[in-house]
């Protein structure tokens, strides 16, 4: 069951370089592109869904989901696309939180809203940020609503980092485990590491 404050943006912005290239969410992975792996997870977890993406956006026309481009130019990273995602949700007051997913995980955990959101409920305005595995991952987080001016000012002023932006506000870590020995936050960033997505996707059936 998905609440109706938290909007969802799924992180594709990126330039996948180590791939050689091209949309790493597009990949196929168990006969379905990548990205449809991460929308069955967490589409059903949020209010309204949408994608950062930069280029053509009718590469993305099947999946029938927004295409949200970055708002800042020079393709400044994973920052810029929350931005985008913060003023999409900023210009609908329904929703006074973004949770961010990147666009190359496609073992996300299907409680993952529900605890970065119970995590800020004393706390509405920490970013709730997702753990695993004794690491921190700060683009899988949940971000509270009116604080696009200062991430825009961050990224104006030359600011790249995640962390960086994170730790200036208030914060909440969640740790998530890495149940059967799957990290829920694997990333796909080379070829090796599709293939042994591909090696776990054959013994996921959640």
């Amino acid at each position: 069951m998905h609440d109706d404050a938290i909007a969802g943006l799924i992180l594709a912005g990126g330039l996948s370089s180590r791939m050689g290239g091209g949309d790493k969410s597009l990949l196929e992975l168990n006969g379905k592109p990548v990205l449809h792996h991460i929308i069955g997870r967490i589409g059903p977890q949020v209010a309204t869904l949408a994608l950062n993406a930069n280029g053509q956006v009718d590469r993305f026309a099947a999946f029938g989901l927004p295409v949200l481009p970055d708002t800042v130019p020079g393709f400044p990273g994973p920052l810029a696309g929350v931005l985008a995602g913060l003023e999409w949700v900023e210009a609908q007051p329904s929703h006074r939180t973004l949770m961010t997913v990147a666009g190359d995980t496609p073992f996300l955990p299907c409680d993952l809203a529900a605890r970065l959101s119970d995590a800020t409920r004393n706390d509405p305005q920490a970013i709730a940020v997702a753990g695993s595995c004794g690491r921190e991952h700060p683009v899988f987080a949940l971000w509270p609503a009116g604080i696009s001016a200062p991430l825009r000012a961050y990224l104006h002023e030359g600011g790249r980092k995640v962390f960086d932006f994170v730790r200036s506000r208030p914060i909440v870590s969640v740790n998530f485990d890495c149940a059967r020995g799957i990290d829920p936050f694997f990333n796909i960033n080379t070829p090796e590491d599709l293939a042994e997505a591909q090696r776990l996707m054959s013994g996921d059936r959640k």
